[in-house]
């Protein structure tokens, strides 16, 4: 009798087993997609390739960010609610490089992988790091405007914010670039625009109020950019100003030399090489740790090329309604 309930046993753990398994295989896996913002056209093109990418895996994604790209507590509790949910993986753009490593290795504690995506984090706890090159994107927008001022003369930074990562990187490869090589051109002042347009408007404002002798400005994303080209329109002003990141206005600024040039990234295929690179670690394949993406300097010349827009302009309807 022993002998046949352990026999009954065995075979009801085994189905129990298979069927778990069964289960497994039949659920769609899902992936939260983490962005730092919702607002700038940048994020909504990562979207649009995360999307893409989930409708060639089969995956679900959730894509939710806080309103605003300085709401790390906003977007930390995103995450949190996002591991507590047991979501197959996660990708994130983390706003804060140190406030984000908690919930970054929290997840890895309980066996949910991370994706990285756009901006870094001060742990090695991640799958894989999908970004653009921003040291490397910094040092092109300083080879630029060191070429349109001759290298000669005074210039400024319409940065973003303390803590992020990316932005933080193009900034210093933009100094440590015309520090090295451009001795004739001083950067005499650089002022966060905290993400926001309103506020990279009054930076921009502020500093050329402060230098009127100015010769160009570097700004570092798209909302320091609108707000650098806001206030040179206001003001007419005849300060050369090498831009970061695209969207229509940005374009069309470019198109009018408002703007000289435009360092852009690829914001499409990095939301799409996320979710890729998350599918893969899921189902325990071998993903590159670090995939750094290379900027691409743009300048008016270049727009109508078939490529150039097809980077600065992806089918969002396509993918996102």
């Amino acid at each position: 009798m022993k002998r046949r309930r352990f026999v009954l046993g065995l075979a009801g753990g085994v189905l129990s087993g298979l069927l778990a398994a069964a289960c497994n295989r039949g659920r769609k896996r899902v992936i939260a997609v983490i962005p730092k913002g919702r607002a700038h056209l940048f994020w909504q093109s990562v979207h649009a390739g995360a999307a893409k990418a989930a409708q060639e895996t089969g995956v679900e994604i959730i894509w939710n960010g806080p309103a605003t790209e300085t709401d790390f507590n906003g977007q930390l509790q995103i995450v949190e609610a996002m591991i507590n949910r047991r979501v197959d993986a996660i990708a994130l753009a983390p706003i804060d490089k140190k406030a984000m490593v908690n919930v970054v290795e929290r997840a890895a504690r309980e066996k949910i992988p991370v994706v990285i995506f756009d901006s870094a984090v001060d742990t090695e706890q991640f799958a894989s790091q999908v970004a653009t090159d921003n040291y490397e994107a910094g040092r092109v927008a300083a080879e630029r405007l060191g070429r349109i001022t001759g290298g000669k003369g005074n210039v400024a930074i319409v940065a973003v914010q303390v803590g992020a990562a990316s932005t933080m990187a193009r900034e210093a490869g933009f100094e440590d670039t015309i520090k090295t090589a451009y001795p004739g051109i001083r950067i005499v002042d650089k002022r966060y625009g905290e993400a926001d347009f309103a506020k990279s408007l009054r930076a921009a404002e502020n500093i050329l109020t402060a230098y009127p002798d100015l010769a160009a400005m570097f700004a570092s994303n798209e909302s320091s950019t609108v707000g650098a080209v806001q206030a040179l329109k206001a003001r007419r002003s005849s300060v050369k100003l090498v831009g970061f990141d695209s969207g229509p206005t940005l374009e069309a600024d470019l198109r009018a030399g408002i703007i000289d040039s435009l360092v852009v990234q690829h914001p499409f295929k990095m939301g799409y090489e996320s979710v890729i690179a998350a599918v893969k670690t899921i189902h325990g394949e071998k993903v590159q740790k670090i995939n750094n993406m290379a900027p691409r300097l743009i300048v008016r010349e270049d727009l109508d090329k078939p490529d150039v827009q097809a980077q600065l302009n992806p089918d969002l309807k396509k993918y996102l309604n």
